[in-house]
This record gives structure tokens, sequence and C-alpha cells, in this order.
């Protein structure tokens, strides 16, 4: 087909003018009839891949897709470029009868050009059998990585994809998903039977991505808190790993002012779709949810993705930031990281399986890697998909925008190698490390390692040093972790010349982390504009003065000015190193500049910030504000939540009087007239307290008690809070 008729369906279904990347070479090689593999970053353009030869192609493209509201997305943004209602369709299991044989039908008049289904639903018997009778023209599997044990989101019922795809008939296969190391890539292709299929794979690289890694601290709610704050009306996703913290932290934002809402699987299919869809239309900026929340959601402006929790994989931490800065914009990207968490991720794996527990843990070190690691953010993620990143410094993640002092490590680096041999290529890092060291653990001595000739040959050196050593050795190409072995440490042919004439070899320190404190000034929030501006005003004040500019402020009250904002002498007085008698002597001069910063720039200083706390146990009270939000009828939100009428005023109550603002005239306006609203609204403005009985009493019996209950929490949420 020429490649001006490809650019006319291009045009006139999706309104583009030219292909992204590799998407063109793509869609011909699968018009052509061919399996391919597709790798693509999240905001790639993988959906068009599959969607637009499915367009064009006679029959029904089979999308195997993990999720429901993913299916949802997709079917509404095909629908909505095409004439006809019915071009897309799903199969799932929140489906009734009527609505399946709809579907039937549109496949069967030849309308229905996509068919998103589930791998559960695909193994269903009436499911197999009426595909038989219909042409598939491809199947295209979505999030293919979730075929792989070594994926971040393995389903075993994608496993069973390729038998009842020779069921259903013989059709091209293309696979498609947004991260996938060489391991993964080849257990999707070998599991699918594809292994000889073309590989179209792009690069990793999200320029626009901001990567940074912060300590989790005892105030992280007050962190999230403030940078929401610092990035208002912006839209943002605040990973967690366990439903309950989602919950939790939704009900923190909102009683905070800010537009959020929780997601997850446990929720309700009608509100997990009416939460995408709030978010989809801007009706709230803040998403708190599992990792089920952002698969296939086309929304390009995602302008920062935070993980409350550090991820179990590099590959799941990988695709989450990527639903941020699809559109080539701002994306930021925090994950708050401790070894707590991580000790409690290991433990959650002690009913699997050796070999899946084994898996797991060598993912969770990867990940330990990442975050503890000095090196620059970017080149460690590309390093693990097996891209390299040429350039030291990305200037665009924290430790490339703060770079350690690069230590020379060049001895360390040949004890390590010399070890990796001596040992045989047979163990994992710190098993190399704990013989480097000379440390007699329980497992060196039971291979009596520790009477070899090099046991504890580095044991002199900086034991800080060893992690980073290996770490930036597999970076450079001299070592490799094996992972059919789970991650035994290989010498590389380069790292065998290496040995033969050495060069000088530097690394950084690892970043240390903290925890249980209130986060420290330097945990990644100094302001670089604010601190330039700083360090130039205080050279105009040494000149002034005729003192060295150190004299004035040394660099680290610099740093710690363009954290926290002081704006007055005695905040000044709170930065290390200013004492009362330097704050008289320099100081205004640097509070002015800060007060006037602030100003022009909105700045929300960290001891402006007081943060609401909520109840634990209120998760109902976050439900009912979502529900009036939504502006949902009150005797509707008793059944959804199961409650009488009575008990719904109670929570209204305490969530009204405990600062909360709720708009309930949709609901008062709908049951009561005018008259009557007023009447009882006059009494709470006129009355001296807001007594129930005192009201009921004054009323005698015109309204009952529940009326007037409400029309009071309605006074109260408009005019207290």
């Amino acid at each position: 087909m020429p490649s001006n008729n490809l650019l006319k369906p291009l045009k006139h279904y999706f309104g583009f003018d030219s292909f992204k990347g590799r998407q063109e070479e793509v869609i011909r090689h699968l018009l052509d009839g061919n399996d391919c593999f597709v790798l693509m970053p999240t905001g790639g353009g993988k959906s068009l891949c599959y969607q637009l030869p499915s367009l064009i192609m006679p029959g029904t493209a089979i999308v195997i897709s993990p999720l429901i509201a993913l299916m949802k997305n997709q079917v509404d943004v095909i629908n909505g470029i095409s004439e006809h209602n019915g071009v897309a369709h799903c199969l799932n299991s929140s489906m009734n009868r009527g609505a399946i044989d709809q579907v039937k039908a549109d496949i069967k008049a030849g309308i229905t050009k996509l068919l998103y289904m589930a791998p559960e639903s695909l193994q269903k018997e009436e499911y197999i059998n009426f595909l038989k009778s219909v042409k598939v023209s491809f199947f295209a599997v979505d999030e293919a990585h979730c075929i792989s044990e070594w994926g971040h989101d393995f389903r075993p019922e994608y496993r069973r994809i390729r038998p009842i795809v020779n069921i259903i008939g013989r059709a091209p296969i293309i696979a498609l998903t947004a991260t996938a190391t060489e391991k993964v890539r080849t257990d999707i292709k070998k599991n699918l039977d594809i292994s000889d299929c073309k590989d179209f794979m792009s690069s990793f690289n999200r320029p626009s991505l901001y990567y940074e890694v912060r300590s989790k601290s005892s105030d992280i709610d007050k962190q999230i808190i403030r940078f929401i704050k610092q990035h208002p009306g912006k839209s943002g996703i605040v990973y967690c790993l366990s439903r309950k913290k989602v919950e939790e932290l939704a009900e923190v934002l909102i009683a905070n002012d800010i537009k959020a809402a929780a997601y997850h699987a446990g929720l309700d299919n009608a509100v997990r779709n009416q939460t995408q869809d709030d978010f989809l239309m801007e009706r709230i900026d803040v998403i708190c949810a599992t990792i089920a929340f952002g698969m296939g959601i086309d929304k390009p402006d995602v302008r920062f993705v935070i993980h409350y929790d550090i991820p179990k994989s590099l590959e799941g931490y990988y695709q989450e930031t990527g639903r941020a800065g699809r559109d080539g914009g701002e994306g930021i990207c925090i994950a708050f990281y401790s070894q707590k968490d991580l000790q409690k991720l290991e433990k959650f794996m002690d009913n699997k399986s050796v070999v899946e527990q084994d898996i797991g843990k060598l993912l969770l070190q990867e990940t330990a890697a990442y975050a503890e690691s000095s090196i620059c953010r970017r080149k460690m993620l590309l390093k693990y998909f097996g891209e390299d990143y040429p350039y030291d410094n990305c200037d665009n993640c924290d430790n490339c925008k703060h770079p350690k002092k690069r230590i020379e490590a060049t001895e360390g680096l040949e004890y390590i190698l010399r070890a990796v041999l001596t040992l045989k290529e047979s163990f994992k890092t710190n098993y190399v490390i704990d013989f480097v060291k000379g440390r007699k653990t329980d497992d060196i001595e039971s291979h009596k390692h520790h009477q070899l000739e090099n046991f504890g040959c580095g044991a002199k050196l900086n034991d800080k040093l060893w992690n980073p050593i290996v770490r930036e050795a597999i970076i450079e190409g001299f070592i490799r972790k094996d992972i059919e072995s789970f991650g035994n440490l290989k010498v590389t042919e380069a790292g065998n010349k290496w040995l033969e004439d050495p060069s000088q070899f530097y690394v950084t320190e690892d970043n240390t982390f903290t925890e249980d404190v209130e986060s420290s000034p330097a945990s990644g929030a100094l302001d670089p504009t604010l601190f330039a501006m700083l360090k130039g005003l205080r050279r105009t004040e040494a000149e002034k003065h005729g003192v060295q500019p150190y004299i004035v402020f040394q660099e680290p009250s610099l740093e710690q000015m363009a954290t926290m904002y002081p704006t007055t002498l005695q905040e000044l007085t709170n930065i290390q190193g200013v004492g009362q008698g330097k704050a008289k002597r320099y100081g205004q001069p640097f509070c002015d500049l800060i007060k006037q910063y602030c100003e022009e720039n909105d700045i929300l200083r960290p001891q402006d910030l007081r943060v609401k706390s909520v109840a634990k146990n209120s998760m109902q009270k976050l439900k009912i504000v979502q529900c009036i939000d939504r502006k949902m009828p009150l005797n509707e939100i008793c059944s959804s939540l199961g409650i009488k009428y009575g008990d719904l005023l109670t929570e209204l109550e305490a969530i009204v009087y405990s600062g909360t603002r709720l708009d309930l005239n949709y609901y008062v306006e709908d049951i009561m007239d005018e008259e009557q609203i007023d009447d009882i609204y006059g009494y709470f403005s006129e009355a001296d307290s807001d007594s129930l009985d005192d009201a009921i009493s004054e009323f005698g019996g015109d309204y009952s008690d529940d009326d007037i209950r409400l029309i009071r929490i309605l006074y109260i949420s408009e005019n207290a809070n």
C-alpha cells in the first residue's frame, strides 16, 4: 500500500497528518499478515498501531486487554472518531445479556472493527464458539508484559491466549507493551509462539520527565499536599500499594481542599468509571490509585506522578511514571523510598513459590538500586531496559541537578571483577561484596570461600563504595546480571579487557535515606532559582561590607533559605548557621528578597502550610463527600452505602462541623419548596444557637425533624466553612 494511501485513513479517522516514530512500519507489517512485537514507551502511540489497521482490514480485530476501565476508555475513543456507533465494542463480565447480544449482532453485521476482551472473557466457551464463526482480522495483545512472570503485572490468564487463538482460528498476532526487559520480551514471544516475529522497539527515553526520589519520612502527607498546592489546577496521580492507603490519602487531600478521589479495584464499577471520567473531564485534579489506574488512559496532560510507596519493580515504576507528560510537556515524577517498605514487600512474598520469591526479590533489588544510587536516574532506567544513555548528566533528575562528588574507585573495581571470576560467576551482588569485604557469613563458610586467597581483599576500602562500584560497573558494561540465574554477576568481555589494561574508574557514594523524621531542608525541595538569586545578593552584600561572601552567609545557609523561605529576621534565625547577630547585621536584604520572590511566584512556604488531618476510620465520610460532589440524591447515597437516612444526616453533620463545605442545594431544592427552605434557613441565621431541640420546638411540628436537620447542615456548610 503506497504511503499516501495510509496517510489518507490516518487523516480521515484520527486527524493526523503524519505517523509517529515507527507506527507506519508496524502497521504495514501487520497489514501484510505478519506477527510482530511492539515496544513503545507510554505516550509513544502504541494503540494506533492496531486501531488503524483494524479500521482498514476486513473482519474484526480482537484486542486482549487487562482492565475493564482501559477497555471503556479505548472504546469511547474509537467510537468518538467514527460516524457510526458500534465500530468498537467490548465484552466483559460487567455486561448484561442484552448488551452482549447487541455486540454479537454488530460484529455479525460487519459494523464492529475492534472488539476489546479481557483474557478471562476470551476463555469462555460461549465467546470462543462465537468468534470461530466470524472473520478475525488479527489479535492484539495489549499490555503484553502481563504474560511474563518476570513482568511487573503478571496475569496467569494471559498465558492461555495462544491455545485459544489456535482454537478460534489462525490470524496475525501483534503484542504490545510500554515496558519490557530482554527477559520479558523473550518470555512474551515464546508464550505467544511468535518467537521469529519482527520486533519494533522505540527508545525508552522520555526527556521531558523529571525523576526524583525522596526519603519517606513521617511528614510525607504534608510534603505531598505542599507539592500539589504548589502546582494548582494541574492533573496528577499518586500511586499507593494498598487500597487502604489509597482511600486514606484521598481523604486527607480532600480535607485539605484538593480536588481528589480514590481509585482501586475494590470500588464499585460505577464509582471507578465515574472517577475516571471526572479525571478525564478535569472535574478532579488528583487521583489516588493502586497500579490499576492509568493503563491505556488517554490523558496527555498529567503533570505529575507521585509514588507514595516504592514500586515492586522498575518496569512498574517506568510504566506508571510514563503516564505523566504524554504530550511532551512537563512531567514531574517523585518517588518516596524507605528500607521499611522494601522489607514489607519482601515479606509479602513469603507465601509464594521459591521461583516467584527469587524473581520478586531480584526485581526489588533493582528498584532499591535505582532509589539509592547517585548516578543519573535516566541513565539507570534506560540501562535496565537494555538501552545506553550517552550522557553522564541529563540535567533533569535530582541526582543530576545536585550531583555528588566523584570518588576514585579503580582499586575497588579490580577487587570486584577478580572476586566475581574467583567465585566462578555463580553468586549475586551481596555475596560478592561480603567476599571482598571479608565477612565470614554462614553462606561463605559453607562454600569454604573464606579460605580463598583474595577473600577480604577490599577490607580496608570504604564500605559505602561497594554497591556503587557494582552498579556503575554494570552501566559501563564491565559486569552483567544473569537473569536466568536470578542475578548472578558475570564479567563481560569488556570487563576482562579492563582487567588486562585498567584505566581510572570513578563512582559516587549512594544516597542516604532517613526515616520517621520530619523531612530535612536538604530533602530535594531546594529552589534553584531563588538559590542563585541569594548567591548574587550575598556577593553584593559582601562587597558592600568589604568581607568575603562566606562571611555573610555560608552556602549551606543559603541552601536552607532557598528551601524554607524565611521572610522575617526571627524566621531567619531558624536557619542553620544564622544567629541573632548575623541576622541583624546581614539578614534584612535577604528577607526582603525572599519575601518579594514568594509573592511574585505564589510560593507556598513550608511554615505557612497547615495540614488538616482526618480520622483513620472515616472512609464512609469520604465516600459521602464524593457522592455529593457528583450531586447524587441522598436517598441513593443511603442505598449505595447501606445506611439509614438519619444516619446519613449524622455523618453530614460531622462533616460540615469539622470544616468541610458541602453543596447540598441540588438536593434540598428538589425535595422542598423555596418558602420552606427560606423559613428554616432564616431561623438558623437569627437563632442564638444551633440547637436542634430549640428549632424543633420553634416550628411546632410544621417540618419534620429530618428536614430541619438538613437545612441546619446546609446553613452550617455555607456560613461556617
